[in-house]
C-alpha cells in the first residue's frame, strides 16, 4: 500500500452519526463517534442503522478533531458503533491525537477483549489502538442478556474493562467508577 493511501485511510472515517455531549456512552460528558459497518448484526442491536458498510457519510478526522477541540467540558471521547475496529487506522489515528489532548477514550466492541487482543497481534492498527484506549466495553448484545440497568452497555455479557489496569497485569480487569 501506497503511502498516500494508508494518509487516506488514517484521515477519513465513515460514521453514521456523532453525539457531542453524551453522558450515557462512558464516564463523564463525552463526544462520541458512531462509526458506520459492522459485521456482527446482532439481534435487537440499539443501532442496525449503523450495520451497512455502505450507509453512513464519510468525514475526516480533521473536523471530528476540531469538533472536540470546541468544547472544554469533555472528559473524554467514546467510538461506538457499528464497529470501530473494522476502520482501525483512522481510529487509531484519532485516538493519538485524543491522548495529545489529556482526554479519556473509550472504545465499544462487539468483539470480546480476548478476540481483540489476538487481533492486535496480527494488526498494528488494532494493536495502537488498544494501546491508547482508557475503557473498553467488549463483546456483542446478546438480546436475551438485556438488562436496561447496566451501566454503559445494554447486555450482561458485555464487560467494562480497565485497558490501563489490564495493561499492567496481563489480564483483563474490570472498571469501576471511581
Amino acid at each position: 500500500m501506497k503511502a498516500a493511501d494508508v494518509k487516506e485511510i488514517r484521515d477519513s472515517l465513515r460514521i453514521a452519526g456523532i453525539v457531542r455531549e453524551s453522558i450515557v456512552d462512558g464516564p463523564g460528558i463525552r463526544f462520541t463517534v458512531f462509526c458506520q459497518g459492522c459485521p456482527h448484526d446482532c439481534p435487537g442491536c440499539h443501532n442496525p442503522e449503523t450495520h451497512d458498510f455502505d450507509g453512513g457519510s464519510e468525514c475526516s478526522t480533521d473536523k471530528l478533531m476540531a469538533e472536540i477541540d470546541k468544547d472544554p467540558l469533555l472528559a473524554g471521547v467514546t467510538f461506538s458503533g457499528g464497529e470501530p475496529l473494522c476502520q482501525p487506522e483512522a481510529f487509531a489515528y484519532m485516538a493519538k491525537q485524543i491522548k495529545d489532548r489529556n482526554l479519556s477514550l473509550t472504545v465499544f466492541s462487539g468483539y470480546t477483549y480476548e478476540q481483540i487482543s489476538r487481533m492486535c497481534k496480527e494488526n498494528d492498527s488494532v494493536r495502537e489502538l488498544m494501546e491508547l484506549t482508557d475503557i473498553l466495553i467488549d463483546g456483542p448484545f446478546i438480546k436475551e442478556e438485556r438488562d436496561l440497568t447496566l451501566q454503559f452497555r445494554g447486555s450482561r455479557n458485555q464487560r467494562i474493562i480497565d485497558m490501563n489496569e489490564t495493561r499492567k497485569t496481563g489480564r483483563p480487569v474490570l472498571w469501576e467508577q471511581k
